[in-house]
Formats: C-alpha cells, structure tokens, sequence
C-alpha cells in the first residue's frame, strides 16, 4: 500500500540528507551524502551508493540517478510565493499536555487559499483513554461525547487527504504539529508529515509587538474575531483562519511575499515593553 505524499519518513538523518541537497541546488554526489550524512569518508562511489540507496529508499523526495547521484524531487516550501500557496489553518483538542500519554479527542481545520476559507475539516476523536475532569472542564468534551467518534486511525487517511501539501498554520503550531504526528506515528511507524508550517502566536508577536498578550483571545478581540466555543478545536481553528487572513494582508503590506521571509520577517514597530 503506498502512504500518502505527505508522509515521509521521521529519520533526523533523512532530513539531513533532504537539507544537504536544497544546500547543493538539489544534487548532490553519493560520496558526498555518505561522508556528510552518514560520516563515512572516502568511500568509492558503489559502496556509497549502496548505503545512500538504503537510507532514502522509502523517501519520495529524493532518487538515485545512475548510481552515483542524488538528486531532489520536492520543491522547497520556503520559496513559494504566499499569494499561490494553499494553508490548513489546524487546532487540536488533547486529553493532556504532553505526548505521550496525551492523545487527540478533537480535530478541526479550514483550508485558506486566495484570502479565503474554502473547505473545512472536522471530527470528536474517540482518545481511547479516560479524559480528565481538567480537561472536561476547559474543553467541555467529555468520555460520553467521544465514546461513539471514529478513533484517530479512522480518520488518518481522510486528514492527510485534507492537508495533503498545503503549509499548516497553528497558534502555537508546534503544540498542534506534535500530537499530529504522534497520532499518525502510531498508524503508520516511523513517519510523520513533511508539511511546512507557520505558527500564529509568532507571527503576531511580530506584526503587532504592541499588544499586551498575544493569545489566541487577545489577537481576535483586537480584530473583532469572535469564538463561540473556546477550546473547541473547530471554533478555535475557525478564529485562527479568521486571524491568519488579516495577518497575510498585514504581511503584504510589509512587502513579505514568500515563506521564508515570513518565517524571518520582524516589525519595525517596537514594542512599549518586553514583556509578552
């Protein structure tokens, strides 16, 4: 059975071997990942590409070409134009803080593309464990509510249809990143999502260094986003849409126009205090 693109393997030294060549303009010698990567010098060309071949055989992003070299196959996130990219704009709902033991119970994400939202995605998610009275009380979720949902395994497939290679977007993107791929480790081992991602909490912290805090209810207050249901991933993942498209715009007036410079920008507007 093939995985989905957007799953690739979860090896450091595979996303090593991935940086290497963007680095190298997307080739690169078999020798040359072999004694960088793999810390093997001075190897002949075969032996190396018998042990590169190893390393990224259940990668799709990269290929051997004549035994001699590797070659990238995926574009580079960081390069693409935000007017021409796709985001899915995720919350997730958690029994704990951590992973482990924490486990999804509830999903929600909004595809934005061209400023708008156009397709949603949401479920309750059955934990497979006791949801604790904390979380109850801040969720509203309870065991009743998610004893009759799909399991995360049931809705794998279905989410990474949804996301496919569209650059995930989160208020503290990298909470939301993390159960993902913890959930999806555990249908399918040793991978996790190759996607791009962007975190809302940073990019307001930029953007509008003045406001006194910048969660989730703060930023939307100061753009009159409102959220019914707070800490329900489909209503939080909503607000956050709503943020993110006001904060393109505000990007786009900076002259901010690709991923990386997203990633790097800051504002020129300095903050009263430097407390966050």
């Amino acid at each position: 059975m093939s995985l989905p693109r957007n799953l690739v393997s979860d090896s450091a030294l595979v996303q090593d071997a991935v940086e290497l060549l963007r680095d190298c303009g997307g080739r690169a010698p078999v020798e040359q990942l072999a004694e960088l990567i793999l810390a093997l010098p001075r190897l002949d060309t075969l032996s190396a590409a018998l042990l590169v071949a190893e390393l990224i055989k259940d990668d799709w992003r990269m290929r051997l070409v004549e035994q001699r070299m590797v070659e990238l196959l995926c574009e580079d996130a960081e390069a693409r134009a935000l007017c021409d990219t796709d985001f899915v704009v995720v919350d997730v709902e958690t029994t704990d803080a951590r992973t482990p033991p924490g486990r999804i119970m509830e999903l929600g994400a909004y595809r934005v593309r061209d400023g708008r939202i156009v397709a949603e995605f949401k479920s309750l998610v059955n934990p497979e464990t006791p949801i604790p009275s904390f979380i109850v009380g801040l969720t509203g979720i309870n065991d009743e509510m998610v004893r009759g949902a799909p399991r995360f395994a049931e809705i794998a497939a279905q989410w990474l249809q949804f996301a496919d290679m569209s650059v995930l977007v989160a208020h503290n993107a990298l909470f939301d990143v993390r159960f993902l791929n913890h959930e999806l480790s555990r249908v399918y081992p040793g991978q996790r999502m190759c996607n791009a991602h962007l975190c809302t909490v940073k990019l307001a912290r930029r953007l509008m260094p003045e406001l006194v805090n910048h969660r989730l209810h703060t930023i939307a207050e100061h753009f009159a986003v409102s959220i019914p249901n707070r800490h329900r991933a489909p209503d939080d993942a909503r607000a956050t849409a709503e943020i993110f498209i006001r904060l393109l715009a505000q990007l786009d007036r900076q002259g901010v126009r690709d991923l990386a410079s997203a990633r790097k920008f800051r504002s020129l507007v300095q903050s009263p205090t430097s407390k966050v």
